[in-house]
C-alpha cells in the first residue's frame, strides 16, 4: 500500500483520470419548469435582480435541502464537502432516490478529503438510472484505515492537500442554496452530542445561473472523477433507508413541516418575504493552485471578498469558526482599524472548537489582533440564551454549541456569506464558494444576530491586560447572571487545554 501511494504521489491528476466521460452542463431552459417560470416573471417585475432569504435554523436547512429536492422536476446539482452517512444523510439520499426515479437527472459532487466509514453508502445510488456521482480528488486507497489514509496524503501532499469545499445545491437551474452548511446531523443543529451553528442563503433568479456555472466548472474539472473509476468504492456501499427519529428528538415537528412544504412552500407562495437584491457570485477555480501561480489562470475568490472588507468605512463583522489569517488578511484588517473602523470578529472558544489544531493556530494570532483594535468573541458551548443560535432551547441545553458560519457584513449594507473560512487553508489550499449581496437588510439582520450571539451570556469577550511587555489575555463572560472573568483560557477540561498547547508548538498554520 504504501509502494502504492507513493507510486500516486508521482501523478499530478487523481486516480481514475483517464476512465471516459461525458461532459455536461445545468439545464437550459429552466423557464421551462414551474418554479422556473414564477422566479423568471418576477425577477423582470424586480429587475433582473435576485431573491434571496437567509437560513439561520439548523433543521431548516435540512427541510429546506429535502423540499428542493422533492421539488424538482428537470435536474438537480449538488456539490458538498462532506456527506455524512447518517440519520439526516440518509434521509437525503432517500429523497434523491425518488427524484431519480421520477427521471429527475441528478449529477453529485462529493470531496473525498473528510470521508469516514458510513459516508460510502452514498455511492450505492450510483449506476441508477439519472444518477452521476463524481469524487473531486479522490485518494487512490479507499478504506478507512487512518494511517494508510495518512500515509497516502503524506507521500501524495502537493495534490491531496487540495481540497474542494464548496458547498451548493441547485434545482432546475432555478433556485439554489449556498452557505457553509454540510450534509450531517451536526450541520442541522439534530444531534445532542454536537451542533454547528450555520447559514445558508436560498437564492431565487438570475443568480442561479452564475452559480450553475461555478457547478459545471468543477464537475466537468479533470479533477473530478467518476466514482465507477474508484476501483471498490462502491464494494461495501449500501444504502438503508433511514427513519427521522434524531430530527424529531431535536424539538422540531419534522413530519408535518415536511408535509406543509415548509419554509420553501412559503417562500415561493409569497408567505415568507424574499429580499431582492443585486450580488456578485464569488467562487475559486478547481485548480486553485495553478491560477494562483499564473493570474489569469481562473479565479480566485479572495480578491472580491477582500476588496469588499477594503472599502468598509464604520464597522465589519466577521464571523468564523477558524481565525488563522493569512499575511494579507492581517495588513487589511490593521489597515481598516487605523482608518477608524469598528472591527469584531466572532469565533469559536476552545470550549467549543470542532478542531484543536485550528484553535492552536488561532492562538498565535488573538494578542496581534487585539492590539491593532479588533474585538474578539469566543463562544461558548452552552449558551446562555439559545435565540439567534439556531437550535432549539432543547438542543441547547446540552452544551455542545459550536460555530462553523462563514460571514462578513460590510457596514450594514453588503453581505458575505458562503464556505470561506478566514484562515489561510481557505486563503490557499481549499476551494470555496459564495455571494457578495448588496442587500442593507440582510445585512442588518446578520448584525443583529451577531449582536445576539455576542452577548455576554453567550460568548466570552477577550481582553488584553498587562504592560506591552508582557501582555495576558483575559476571558469575561456571564454565568447565572454574575459577571465572571478567567485569567486562564476556558475549556472542557485541564486535558484540552495541555492539547492545544502542545499543538500550538507545532508550525502547521499555513495547513489550518
Amino acid at each position: 500500500m504504501l509502494a502504492a501511494s507513493w507510486l500516486a504521489g508521482c501523478a499530478s491528476l487523481p486516480p481514475g483520470s483517464a476512465y471516459p466521460r461525458t461532459p455536461s452542463t445545468a439545464l437550459a431552459e429552466p423557464e421551462a419548469t414551474k418554479v422556473g417560470r414564477q422566479f423568471t416573471a418576477a425577477a423582470h417585475e424586480h429587475g433582473d435582480m435576485a431573491a434571496y432569504r437567509i437560513i439561520s435554523v439548523g433543521v431548516d436547512g435540512f427541510l429546506m435541502r429535502m423540499e428542493m429536492i422533492n421539488t424538482a422536476e428537470r435536474t438537480l446539482d449538488l456539490q458538498y464537502f462532506i456527506w455524512r452517512g447518517d440519520e439526516s444523510g440518509r434521509l437525503l439520499t432517500d429523497a434523491l432516490i425518488r427524484a431519480a426515479q421520477r427521471g429527475v437527472r441528478v449529477r453529485l459532487l462529493l470531496d473525498d478529503g473528510e470521508t469516514v466509514p458510513g459516508d460510502e453508502q452514498i455511492f450505492a445510488l450510483a449506476g441508477r438510472a439519472n444518477v452521476e456521482i463524481r469524487v473531486f480528488n479522490p485518494f487512490a486507497y479507499r478504506g478507512h484505515n487512518r494511517m494508510l489514509r495518512a500515509a497516502e496524503y503524506l507521500l501524495n501532499h502537493s495534490r491531496l492537500d487540495h481540497r474542494m469545499h464548496n458547498k451548493l445545491l441547485v434545482t432546475d437551474n432555478t433556485i439554489a442554496l449556498v452557505g457553509g452548511r454540510n450534509i450531517g446531523d451536526q450541520y442541522f443543529q439534530i444531534d445532542p452530542e454536537s451542533q454547528f451553528a450555520d447559514d445558508d442563503v436560498f437564492v431565487g433568479g438570475p443568480t442561479v445561473h452564475e452559480l450553475s456555472g461555478t457547478f459545471d466548472q468543477f464537475w466537468n474539472s479533470a479533477l473530478s472523477i467518476p466514482v465507477e473509476a474508484l476501483h471498490a468504492a462502491d464494494s461495501h456501499a449500501r444504502h438503508h433507508k433511514a427513519d427521522s427519529g434524531k430530527v424529531n428528538k431535536a424539538g422540531f415537528d419534522y413530519q408535518s413541516k415536511l408535509a406543509s412544504g415548509e419554509p420553501l412552500a412559503g417562500m415561493v407562495a409569497g408567505r415568507l418575504p424574499l429580499i431582492w437584491a443585486n450580488a456578485q457570485v464569488v467562487c475559486d477555480s478547481p485548480e486553485k493552485k495553478q491560477a494562483a501561480d499564473r493570474p489569469g489562470a481562473g479565479s480566485i475568490m479572495y480578491a472580491p471578498v477582500a476588496h469588499a472588507a477594503a472599502q468598509v468605512q464604520s464597522e465589519l463583522l466577521i464571523v468564523s469558526p477558524y481565525v488563522v489569517p493569512s499575511k494579507d488578511e492581517l495588513h487589511l484588517l490593521e489597515d481598516r482599524s487605523a482608518h477608524r473602523v469598528r472591527i469584531r470578529i466572532l469565533t469559536n472558544s476552545l470550549e467549543s472548537a470542532p478542531e484543536l489544531s485550528a484553535h492552536s493556530g488561532y492562538m498565535h494570532y488573538r494578542t496581534e489582533l487585539l492590539k491593532d483594535g479588533v474585538e474578539l468573541h469566543e463562544v461558548r458551548s452552552r449558551l446562555g440564551n439559545s435565540r439567534g443560535s439556531g437550535q432549539t432551547s432543547q438542543i441547547s441545553r446540552y452544551g455542545t454549541y459550536a460555530l462553523h458560519a462563514k460571514l462578513y457584513v460590510f457596514d450594514q449594507r453588503r453581505l458575505f456569506i458562503g464556505s470561506m473560512n478566514l484562515d489561510q487553508r481557505s486563503r490557499h489550499l481549499n476551494t470555496e464558494v459564495g455571494l457578495i449581496i448588496d442587500s442593507p437588510e440582510l445585512s442588518r439582520e446578520t448584525a443583529k444576530r451577531f449582536d445576539a450571539m455576542t452577548l455576554p451570556e453567550n460568548s466570552y469577550a477577550v481582553y488584553l491586560s498587562g504592560d506591552e511587555q508582557s501582555p495576558h489575555l483575559l476571558w469575561r463572560t456571564v454565568e447565572n447572571g454574575t459577571a465572571v472573568e478567567y485569567k486562564n483560557e476556558p475549556a472542557r477540561h485541564a486535558w484540552q487545554r495541555i492539547e492545544v498547547n502542545l499543538l500550538s508548538l507545532l508550525p502547521l498554520d499555513s495547513e489550518l
